[in-house]
């Protein structure tokens, strides 16, 4: 029997629908007990009783350092974005030239994977912000994105957690994020549509006037 939260079943029929239980990405009290490379080893030794499990010859070459392959992946690579340790370092600059229009980056990859499926998300972000009296270096946006994006994710929440980290950094509520994606989980499994796109958005300050909006919207394409 499933338990339920906020009106949904919690469990395989929560991750079917791709609903996410909290803002923050959970994580338990000891996530950062053990080092990178320890994580490495036990994650290791853990998918090759995957792939045992499954029935694959693990004395074949090409399949002997899969499991370490994968380890390091998940830890130095795709999920890397779970240790605060490596969020980037923000450079800002004084708005010397009082730019008082909005700023906008379209285009940003986004490279993620689905919570519920450990499948990939591919898309784009595109941002926005007025500036509060400083500006960001443009490289910084895309590693903001890139950060959040490097952990199991939600697209509600991922596009939330990039918002806040703007609003944040650039001490100012006038920041706008917009996220279209695809989910691997719905186009290679489940339903196996593919071409569908999720789009989502988060809208503060300055944005949430209708006039401004429609500028950032026309701005990206949309």
């Amino acid at each position: 029997m499933n338990d339920y939260l906020n009106g949904h079943a919690v469990g395989d029929d929560l991750g079917e629908d791709h609903i996410a239980t909290s803002l923050d990405t959970p994580m338990h009290s000891r996530a950062f007990d053990l080092s990178d490379e320890e994580k490495i080893e036990l994650i290791s030794g853990k998918f090759r009783d995957i792939m045992d499990t499954l029935g694959l010859d693990l004395q074949d070459d090409s399949l002997s350092g899969t499991p370490k392959r994968v380890a390091k992946m998940f830890v130095k690579e795709i999920f890397y974005g779970l240790h605060p340790k490596k969020k980037p370092s923000i450079t800002l600059f004084d708005n010397k030239f009082n730019y008082r229009n909005m700023v906008v980056e379209i285009n940003i990859p986004v490279y993620s994977t689905c919570e519920h499926h450990f499948l990939p998300i591919k898309g784009k972000a595109h941002v926005a912000y007025f500036s509060s009296g400083k500006v960001i270096g443009l490289s910084k946006l895309n590693r903001i994105v890139e950060y959040y994006a490097k952990r199991p994710q939600v697209q509600e929440r991922l596009t939330k957690q990039i918002a806040e980290e703007l609003s944040l950094v650039l001490d100012t509520n006038d920041v706008a994020v917009y996220i279209e994606a695809e989910h691997f989980c719905v186009q290679s499994r489940g339903i196996q549509h593919e071409h569908c796109l999720t789009i989502t958005n988060d809208y503060n300050g300055k944005f949430l006037n209708n006039t401004t909006k429609m500028e950032f919207l026309r701005a990206i394409g949309k």
